[in-house]
């Protein structure tokens, strides 16, 4: 449980405070600048993409602590790719993962972890899922924790980038977090179906091209102050 918490600390040097999860994009084109608006966006980012990552997390939990062999890591890899159309979606995606890995190896390493360093890139919520089982969580516990980073990554971009009331933000963040949970649940009973029948394309195709377009455009910005 304290290994689990240690992975949802935003202190943890993992990448993520650099990343606000679309925030700033939309903030920049003047289409975020309220609490009302924080509000929408966390529900309609949920609805939008938290499956993919959530599901992704909970195979990748599942398969770190379950396999006799190191896992193809590659095949659920290219799955996660084919959901992430944009491609400044993946390289945030393979960014964290990779500022994730080296911490991961550190304080909780194993063969699978080393495994993942094998591979080219690799992107974070696979990172995720395998560092959660190394610090004892279940796919369950994994695939909350890659919504927990969702939403916790938008609301303090949020307040640094708006000077938002934090308290506010706060509460919206636990309002989001009750509404994720149908999300999560049936998020991880996607993955357990995917593992069984061992095929990485079950995995949720959620997505919304705004998205992915705002992504670009925040990757082709001049002067930002998040990675994505």
């Amino acid at each position: 449980m304290l290994g689990l918490l240690l992975l949802a600390d935003s202190r943890l040097p993992a990448g993520g405070h650099g990343h606000s999860v679309g925030v700033e994009a939309l903030v920049d084109r003047g289409l975020l600048s309220t609490e009302t608006d924080l509000s929408r966006f966390l529900l309609g980012r949920l609805r939008t993409g938290a499956a993919v990552v959530a599901a992704t997390a909970a195979v990748s939990c599942a398969l770190a602590a379950n396999s006799p062999e190191p896992p193809r890591w590659d095949r659920w890899e290219a799955a996660v790719s084919a959901r992430l159309p944009a491609a400044a979606t993946r390289k945030a995606s393979w960014a964290q993962g990779a500022a994730l890995l080296r911490t991961a190896l550190l304080a909780w390493p194993s063969p699978t972890l080393t495994a993942l360093r094998a591979l080219p890139r690799v992107h974070h919520p696979l990172v995720l899922g395998a560092a959660a089982a190394s610090a004892g969580a279940d796919p369950a516990g994994a695939a909350a924790l890659s919504v927990h980073h969702l939403i916790g990554g938008a609301c303090t971009a949020a307040v640094r980038l708006l000077g938002l009331d934090p308290l506010r933000v706060a509460a919206l963040a636990a309002a989001a977090g009750r509404a994720a949970e149908p999300i999560v649940a049936g998020a991880t009973e996607q993955a357990a179906e995917a593992l069984a029948a061992d095929d990485p394309a079950r995995l949720p195709v959620e997505g919304s091209p705004l998205n992915d377009v705002l992504a670009q455009l925040h990757h082709r910005s001049e002067a930002t102050l998040f990675a994505s």
